[in-house]
């Protein structure tokens, strides 16, 4: 298992038996003022979900997992105060929009920290995690996308090292407006 410490947080993956509480902090998530631009589903939506989908969740995305993982800021008190997901997309693939993948890369999900604990790098710290794990399976860079209205996220992504690469798609849930691919790039 890896783990690791920033501050008064514990950066550790989810493991399987925590799906009550990954589903209790997207449902936070989702109630989040600007939840209607940082995530692809609402409140209603994610509360009707079964709890078989949440073990789901956390089994594809928790420790073991090779193609997902998420991971938590942990307070010392075991409370969750953050989470970030990291998938891994394949070259030669496409990706959930339909755009082709053209290296093995980490794509960034699900990124939420709690208002009490933001504004300390505690999301930093989190995509480091993310980082990580992703080059230790051969990722050549990480992105994400952000809603372009999200000017709260886009700060905290640039200050995390991510940079915009000029590709805007479509937001899923209103075509009208972008999202940004953010993405962080390295030395092999």
């Amino acid at each position: 298992m890896s783990t690791s410490t920033s501050g008064d947080y514990v950066i550790r993956a989810i493991r399987p038996d925590d799906w009550p509480r990954v589903k209790e902090l997207r449902l936070d998530a989702l109630r989040d003022p600007i939840a209607h631009l940082a995530f692809l589903e609402t409140y209603e939506e994610g509360a009707a979900r079964a709890d078989a989908f949440w073990q789901d969740r956390a089994t594809g995305s928790g420790e073991g997992s090779t193609t997902a993982r998420q991971f938590v800021a942990e307070t010392p008190d075991g409370n969750w105060a953050g989470s970030v997901t990291v998938l891994i997309e394949e070259p030669g693939t496409k990706d959930w929009a339909g755009y082709p993948v053209e290296c093995r890369q980490g794509h960034v999900v699900g990124v939420y920290v709690r208002p009490e604990h933001r504004g300390n790098g505690l999301i930093k710290a989190l995509l480091d995690a993310g980082v990580e794990w992703a080059r230790e399976r051969g990722a050549e860079r990480m992105r994400l996308l952000v809603h372009q209205d999200n000017e709260r996220a886009q700060g905290a992504y640039r200050k995390a090292g991510f940079v915009p690469s000029g590709v805007a798609v479509p937001f899923v849930r209103d075509a009208s407006q972008d999202e940004l691919e953010f993405v962080l790039r390295w030395s092999s």
